[in-house]
């Protein structure tokens, strides 16, 4: 049996070798829109480094790719310099100050659609106070310098590719905001996108950072935007909003650091828990794409994910218990409850710790400069297009990020993510999130960044590329290309992506394993970076059209 699944594994993969990952001797960009990776080149390469660079891209992505990149979202920034700092920058949305807990319920305690449409959807956005503090930070060259290109962008246009045309085709909520309707409907591909509004606002940032946004013009049109249409977010929101630094979480996985996102991401916390219940388990010996090793590494994802649901949250409003859900001797005993030739059945599993003694559309991109200084970002404005609302007269779109919190408990998200009280709406708490900004080490020294957009389905992907590498020893290109899985827990369904063979999903079946196995199955998009000897390779994921490129 063990054979049989190999071959079909190494059948698998040979397409997939004829994608070779970019190389490079000295520094890299990879981001999930052409024309932002070429932005973060040319910082580089005119002696910006990598947080330069990626405050650069993250402004970039604002204009050419709308469908995540955002001046009205939030996301988080994972940093590791040469000298082996590091921090985590939570630049994440907050709910604003008149959110209530019951917000998105009716007079029968049903939850609406209110939490993903309309004005009331919209978190306190971040990205534009993230990005000027870790330049404050960590930059090297003029703040103007690097909002500069993506001005540009704005005001002379790009042209439509095909994949944007038919995203923007694609997406429900962009016709039902009469701002959306005009700037996005009916582009075409070739098509120049030209984006006046947000070229204004961009040019204000540029010239008096991010004042503009919490305290100025664009403060005043937001806010007045807000009141007009029955949202929440005011003044007092804005000039509020503060970034925390935070320790990043690491860890360790066969001899290889492990840096990645802290609460109020669940990623990282995560992404360690797997790796600690596959660690020793001798899950890689059935090759990559057999029954066996999916089976085994699907059976850790229903476990962190029924965590999950109970146990995580906005560790500003509540004390998490980051250190119990992490204990080796926990992990350990969450790996062996798997049965290695039976699914578990989500009903019967519950999230693990014993009660205490009284007393998502996301967008991701890496960066390596020359010297060694590495950063990862994701950032978000949760949905594709976020809320699809434009504010009039600011071009930029709002997030929806409000539907990550828990709307009602017991009752799942537009990601269909159960989640507990610890994560309900408070005022100025940031909801939880699962995006996975990681970076990993080896003897000390960087040797991979990567990330995904996706919602819950980030985890799971960052995860599997990282075994790709590192257990199953793909080059970096062939890790993002192969055909992945998820599992979260509830719903009880295992989804495979198409080029999982159809003879291992009968054997997946046969222990146990509800399987989506539907044309329609899309993992989450990872871009990723890694050091090799003496050279980069940078590997964008083919299904999200993005580019890697260095010099």
């Amino acid at each position: 049996m063990r054979i049989l699944q190999g071959m079909i594994a190494l059948a698998l993969c040979v397409p997939l070798l004829a994608r070779e990952p970019v190389r490079a001797r000295q520094a890299m960009v990879v981001a999930q829109e052409p024309l932002a990776t070429d932005v973060g080149v040319r910082i580089l390469k005119s002696g910006g480094n990598a947080i330069d660079a990626a405050v650069s891209v993250a402004f970039a992505l604002a204009v050419t790719h709308p469908q995540a990149g955002n001046i009205g979202g939030g996301g988080f920034m994972l940093i590791r310099m040469a000298d082996g700092r590091s921090t985590f920058l939570d630049f994440r949305e907050r709910a604003p100050g008149k959110a209530t807990r019951t917000m998105y319920q009716d007079a029968k305690g049903n939850v609406t659609k209110a939490s993903v449409e309309g004005w009331t959807s919209s978190g306190v956005p971040g990205t534009v106070r993230g990005l000027e503090y870790a330049h404050s930070k960590f930059g090297s060259r003029k703040w103007a310098e690097l909002v500069t290109p993506a001005v540009e962008l704005a005001r002379t246009g790009f042209e439509v590719s095909y994949g944007l045309a038919e995203s923007i085709k694609g997406s429900p909520k962009l016709p039902l905001s009469a701002e959306s309707k005009r700037i996005f409907i009916g582009a075409a591909p070739g098509d120049t996108l030209k984006q006046p509004e947000l070229a204004a606002v961009l040019t204000r940032i540029g010239r008096d950072g991010a004042k503009d946004f919490y305290e100025g013009e664009t403060a005043r049109l937001l806010s007045a935007a807000m009141a007009a249409n029955g949202g929440l977010i005011t003044v007092d929101d804005l000039k509020s909003y503060a970034v925390i630094e935070r320790k990043p979480l690491t860890g360790t996985y066969k001899g290889y650091g492990i840096l990645t996102a802290p609460p109020p991401s669940s990623g990282g916390v995560g992404l360690l828990q797997m790796l600690g219940m596959l660690n020793g388990s001798s899950y890689e010996k059935a090759g990559a794409g057999s029954a066996e090793s999916i089976h085994f590494v699907a059976e850790t994802m229903r476990r962190f994910f029924a965590d999950r649901s109970k146990f995580l949250g906005d560790p500003d409003f509540s004390k998490l218990r980051l250190d119990d859900l992490l204990a080796p001797a926990y992990v350990r005993q969450r790996a062996l409850s798997i049965d290695p030739s039976r699914a578990t059945s989500s009903a019967t599993l519950q999230p693990g710790l014993p009660e205490p003694e009284r007393g998502g559309q996301t967008t991701h991109f890496n960066i390596v400069d020359a010297a060694g200084n590495a950063v990862a970002v994701t950032y978000t404005l949760n949905d594709r297009y976020g809320n699809g609302i434009t504010v009039p007269g600011l071009g930029f779109l709002l997030n929806d990020e409000m539907d990550d919190f828990t709307a009602k408990p017991g009752s799942p998200n537009a990601f269909g993510l159960i989640q507990g009280d610890v994560n309900a709406i408070e005022p100025g708490k940031r909801p939880l999130s699962s995006m996975t900004p990681t970076i990993i080490t080896r003897d000390g020294q960087f040797f991979m960044a990567l990330g995904a957009p996706g919602g819950a389905r980030i985890i799971t992907s960052v995860l599997q590329v990282f075994l790709n590498v590192v257990d199953f020893k793909m080059n970096l290109q062939d890790a993002v290309d192969a055909p992945r899985f998820h599992h979260q827990w509830q719903p009880d369904v295992l989804s495979l992506e198409r080029g999982i063979s159809p003879d291992t999903a009968i054997l997946l079946r046969v222990r146990g394993h509800k399987l989506n196995d539907s044309p329609g199955v899309v993992p989450a998009q990872v871009n990723a970076i890694v050091r090799d000897g003496s050279w980069l390779q940078g590997a964008s994921d083919d299904r999200a059209g993005g580019k890697a490129a260095g010099y």
